[in-house]
Order: C-alpha cells, then structure tokens, then sequence
C-alpha cells in the first residue's frame, strides 16, 4: 500500500487529479481506459482540476469508460440527490469531450435490483475491467455503501443503510433521517479490489481513525477499507488533518518513503 501525504485537501485533490490524468494519458492499449468513480464530498476538488484539465485541452476523456459505485435505490435520476444528478452536475456536464454512452450509473429506479447488479458487473467485465477504482471512504471505513461486516469478496448488490449512515447523509435531505432512501446499489468490496489500481481520498480529522484502521489495523470485515491491505496497487491520497491517529513511526514512514516518488 502506498500513502501519499498532502498538507491539505487542496493539494491532497491536485496530486490525485494529477495521478489519473497521468494513467490515462499513459494509456495504450486498443481498448478505453476504464475508470471507477465515486461521490460525496471527498472527490469534488479532483473533478474541478480534471475538468480544468479537459477545458484546458490537457486531458482528453473521449477514450474513456466510467463506472460510478453507487446509487440510491428508489431516486429517479432526476432528484438533486441522486448520484446520476450529482455527477452530472459536478463533472460529467462540464467535460468537452465525454461521451454520454461511455457513462455507467447503477439505476436506482430499476424494477429488478438484483438484476440490474448481476447486469453492472458483466458490463464492467465486457469492458476489460477497472484501470483505476476512485474512492473515498466513510468515518467507519465503510467502501462505497460497504458497511462494516459486508463481505471482502462481495459484488455489486443492493445495501442496507445504517442508521449512521443515513444521519451522516441527512444533511442532504434537510437534516432528516427518514428521508435519506434506506437501501441503495453498490459495487461490492470485491468489485473495487479487482480493478488493476485503486486510489482512495481520505481528508479531515473526522476520517483520521478510518485512516489509521486501513493502514494499521488487521484485515476485517468490521473496517471494510481495510481490504486495501490485500491490493497490490492500492494507494490513499490522504491530508494532514486525517493523519491524527497514525503512530509517529508509521507517519514518517510514509513520509520518507514518498521523497523518492513522483507520481
């Protein structure tokens, strides 16, 4: 596992941003580079410089294949908290050359969840696989709407929302629980950790002991951000903020081992 280090969540968003352009560039092969995306607050500075990157003629996204981790089930497309609206609104809309077939969004209104789960995976099988699988990660290491104890082999399926979850989510549906749907789709732990790379943002105090528990603690189904450990391209941008509970050593580790790196 690699951890990279920033001194704040700019500069955490720049040096991701950064590290997918550079793989996509990189890219060669005949078919797309496959890219896995996620939501919520952790990747909104990497989507502004991506796009700032795409407007500026840096980075192009024709010959590129996105599939999103989650949506919630029950939420037209429509619904300004609907994972389709949000990467719409903050990415996808604002790219130059994004082709609206090469996007992937679980559909929440579907009438068969679990058909529309087996059908998610065959497609990102009929892709090639994941290139890179961005993420981000809850305050209880929860991956996607993995929530602790879900299986470190699991594919996409439908989740059950903690009520934790739903109190954290609530400050998007006017601070109440009940609003926030209580199911959802999501690409299952197993999905993540077959993508050839997985990069993860973690920032802000409030994740520092995910962070430690991802790095630090043992292989557990409790903290299912710890199956990265498994990975063997797995790297987490991560803040300073967020650092709070590594050891000493395990920070400087880091630290120094990063000097001779540049993306």
């Amino acid at each position: 596992m690699r951890v990279v280090i920033q001194d704040n969540y700019e500069k955490m968003s720049l040096w991701a941003a950064n590290y997918i352009a550079a793989r996509i560039r990189a890219h060669k092969e005949d078919r797309p580079f496959v890219l896995g995306l996620p939501t919520g607050s952790s990747p909104i500075g990497v989507y502004k410089e991506l796009i700032r990157k795409n407007r500026a003629g840096e980075l192009s996204f024709a010959n590129v294949i996105t599939f999103n981790m989650d949506e919630y089930l029950g939420l037209p497309r429509e619904h300004d908290q609907s994972y389709w609206y949000f990467m719409h609104d903050n990415f996808f809309d604002h790219l130059a050359d994004m082709k609206p077939e090469n996007i992937h969004i679980l559909d929440g209104m579907t009438r068969d969840p679990e058909g529309e789960c087996a059908r998610y995976e065959e497609m990102i099988r009929e892709a090639g696989g994941i290139d890179l699988f961005m993420g981000g990660i809850g305050v209880d290491g929860h991956l996607a709407f993995n929530e602790p104890y879900t299986s470190l082999s699991s594919r996409t399926g439908v989740r059950d929302l903690t009520t934790d979850t739903r109190i954290v989510n609530s400050r998007f549906f006017g601070g109440d629980p009940e609003k926030v749907p209580a199911q959802a789709l999501s690409v299952g732990i197993g999905t993540v950790t077959d993508a050839r790379e997985i990069l993860i943002l973690i920032s802000g105090h409030n994740k520092a002991r995910a962070l430690a528990r991802t790095v630090e603690g043992g292989v557990s189904q409790k903290w299912t951000c710890s199956a990265l450990q498994l990975h063997n391209a797995a790297i987490i941008a991560c803040d300073e903020e967020a650092c709070g509970e590594l050891t000493v050593d395990t920070y400087k580790y880091f630290l120094d081992i990063e000097r001779s790196q540049r993306l």
